[in-house]
């Protein structure tokens, strides 16, 4: 089967199936250096390659939204040297690649508690998110310094302060309240979350969110994943059938 084929069958079978937001715990890269008796950081480079190329299968197949978790909460008792190659990383990453990724009609979002971060990492990080506001491709949601379990926090904070000012009543507090006061309170939940790696369990990623999204776990380490993988996952999600809990 030709390429031009087998892609215009993945954007079928979006079509079909309504498949609108994928969620990716990328994991592996220091596994996949590891086993490649390579540094660390050749992993964490080798990354954004495969992010690149599955958000380049992201608008080829047409899928909306993508949320990949860059950097959790609990990254932070990592080593001081690869915390800081990361935060390096991202910025190179974002300074060399945003023109491309501006070109391409990305829409730039992050998620998580980025006040933390230092300044400079900060002006970079809103200023990608400015200077692709009005893109409407494919919308990019970088879950960094993210950690599901503090944004729940941060939500009912900011629903008891609600309460508190007289702008909403207890009674009146529904799914949809919490929903509104995340940080994706803009897009839809993830239909499909793809874990790569091998490992089997959520890491506080996207607790509330990924409910009723089905779930694709890969051995392929992250710096492996290409659009080839990303077409299997979607022709895979296409065989479930989805219950909503029902």
């Amino acid at each position: 089967m030709s390429q031009t084929i087998e892609s215009q069958k993945i954007i079928e079978t979006v079509k079909e199936t309504g498949l609108k937001h994928i969620a990716i715990i990328m994991d592996g890269n220091r596994r996949w250096a590891k086993e490649k008796f390579l540094p660390t950081a050749v992993g964490h480079q080798k990354g954004v390659e495969s992010l690149k190329s599955t958000l380049k299968g992201c608008a080829l197949f047409g899928v909306k939204y993508l949320t990949v978790y860059a950097f959790s909460t609990e990254n932070w008792n990592r080593k001081k040297e690869e915390v800081d190659f990361l935060m390096g990383l991202l910025a190179k990453t974002l300074t060399h690649e945003l023109e491309e990724m501006h070109k391409n009609n990305v829409k730039i979002k992050f998620i998580g508690n980025i006040s933390v971060l230092n300044k400079d990492l900060k002006s970079i990080l809103r200023n990608a998110e400015d200077y692709t506001k009005n893109n409407n491709g494919v919308n990019l949601q970088i879950a960094f310094n993210y950690g599901a379990r503090d944004e729940l926090v941060n939500a009912a904070k900011s629903i008891a302060m609600q309460v508190k000012s007289g702008k909403l009543n207890v009674d009146d507090i529904t799914e949809e309240t919490i929903a509104a006061n995340l940080y994706t309170a803009e897009i839809p939940d993830p239909d499909l979350l793809i874990r790569t790696g091998g490992e089997k369990r959520i890491s506080n990623y996207l607790l509330w969110q990924i409910a009723y999204s089905e779930v694709f776990i890969t051995d392929q380490y992250w710096p492996e994943f290409n659009e080839e993988s990303l077409a299997d996952a979607i022709l895979e999600f296409k065989s479930r059938n989805r219950r909503y809990g029902k």
